[in-house]
């Protein structure tokens, strides 16, 4: 079982990295600090980590675990055109390049004539949106939850399974930024279950739709936030 993770050098992608390592799999990592080195600003990037992956695995990618991603503030009253910038450079990285790595592993097991699965890692904020400086972010997540739902519907006829998951905030670099920029503890009052999640739940969740959950889940949302919004 070869697997290719995008964002696996810290937080969320680490914690799966171990998790789907511990379980037998061969994980491919992809990050700034471990495993194939990709900078998704960069539109050719997608391919060439995904022909690297492909090489590395000896020509067989069973499943894609798109969970790379930044989450960068973007106040309405910066400059017009770095607004836009940022807005696009979001886009790219945390929605258009998951897109790429999608395609083509449809693409792969399309040709193979075998099926596959995707795990998409998008957000809460899909869902129920996020800060005024984060349009951006809900706006990537959402369509990438969109996306997952489309590869489901149309491909799942030929074993190509997708799966999404949305966490809320999750114990990391960035989630420890944003708690403190909103205060803290205030903000766990909004989380019914009293905590923050932590990675290693996320990396369960992330597993088992890699690796064990039935056929019929394909198209599955799944939600790791502490009931801090239930659909």
């Amino acid at each position: 079982m070869s697997i290719l993770l995008t964002g696996s050098s810290r937080g969320i992608g680490a914690a799966i990295f171990d998790t789907l390592t511990a379980a037998g799999a061969s994980v491919i990592g992809h990050g700034t600090q471990s495993g194939i080195a990709a900078d998704f600003a960069d539109p050719a990037a997608p391919r060439a980590l995904w022909d690297a992956a492909l090489d590395r695995a000896g020509g067989t990618i069973d499943v894609l675990v798109n969970n790379a991603g930044v989450f960068e503030a973007n106040p309405l009253d910066r400059p017009h055109d770095d607004w836009v910038a940022d807005w696009e450079r979001t886009l790219r990285i945390d929605l258009t390049a998951s897109a790429e790595l999608c395609r083509l592993a449809v693409r792969h097991w399309q040709a193979r004539g075998t099926g596959g699965r995707i795990v998409n890692i998008a957000s809460r904020a899909a869902y129920r949106g996020d800060s005024p400086a984060h349009w951006h972010y809900a706006a990537a997540k959402a369509g990438m939850v969109a996306m997952t739902k489309t590869i489901a519907r149309g491909y799942a006829g030929e074993g190509i399974l997708a799966f999404a998951i949305c966490p809320g905030f999750t114990m990391t670099g960035m989630a420890d930024d944003y708690l403190a920029s909103r205060g803290g503890d205030k903000l766990l009052a909004d989380i019914p279950l009293g905590k923050v999640a932590d990675p290693e739940e996320v990396a369960a969740v992330a597993r088992f739709c890699a690796l064990d959950a039935p056929a019929s889940m394909t198209g599955a949302v799944l939600d790791v936030n502490g009931a801090s919004y239930v659909r």
